[in-house]
């Protein structure tokens, strides 16, 4: 997709436009010494950090959401998350940058996400820099979440753009896979939490980026 028929970009929040590792990371390693095991490092949950409660909990205790128990340990980590989710979650390096030269190059923009608006939406409207953005939709603002392609259709209804003429960057498969079913450009964030496992060549995104500037480069070309 080129620039001449792109009219908006969606975006993926954590792990694409924004770093919450080290909040989602510290709520659950918070419960690990509460229950006097020792910390682990931030590392060790980065690259789960985009898989939310279900991540951080498998990194910090080991535990899959079917095992007994999983939904006290899920409603702990939210009401321990809630409480400091803006204490070291910030945009990454560039972002800023990058959707100052969106409004530039008058294109809308929005974002999709699968965190639920307990979360997002406090998060979105105590940063700056999502007031310029045209939609926020969440995992639970429409009955889907992504890879299903709902949530797109609805920050593109609420932009006032036709799926066709929006991209969508996410640092999840799952991303991906709800743009291309939503007729969208797709764009991999290689810089985000894709884990080690990922491969996202794999995942025929139109195109990977390692930075939120190669975004607009290719937005740019000719």
């Amino acid at each position: 997709m080129r620039r001449a028929t792109c009219d908006a970009v969606l975006f993926d929040l954590d792990g694409t436009l924004i770093d919450s590792a080290p909040d989602l990371g510290a709520a659950a390693d918070e419960m690990r010494i509460a229950r006097e095991l020792p910390s682990l490092p931030i590392e060790r949950y980065r690259p789960m950090a985009g898989a939310g409660a279900r991540g951080m909990l498998g990194v910090a205790f080991g535990i899959a959401p079917d095992a007994p128990g999983f939904d006290e340990l899920r409603e702990e980590f939210f009401v321990r998350y809630e409480t400091r989710m803006l204490r070291n979650t910030q945009a990454f390096a560039g972002i800023a940058e990058l959707i100052a030269a969106l409004g530039q190059r008058g294109l809308r923009w929005g974002v999709v996400t699968n965190k639920s608006e307990r979360f997002t939406l406090p998060l979105t409207r105590a940063m700056d820099l999502f007031g310029s953005a045209g939609a926020i939709v969440s995992g639970d603002t429409t009955p889907f979440a992504k890879p299903h392609p709902e949530p797109l259709f609805e920050a593109a209804r609420r932009l006032g753009v036709a799926p066709e003429r929006c991209i969508y960057v996410g640092d999840d498969e799952r991303d991906i896979l709800a743009g291309r079913a939503a007729g969208m450009g797709t764009v991999a964030a290689a810089y985000g939490y894709m884990g080690e496992q990922a491969d996202a060549a794999r995942w025929e995104a139109d195109i990977c980026i390692s930075s939120p500037g190669e975004l607009l480069h290719w937005l740019d070309q000719a």
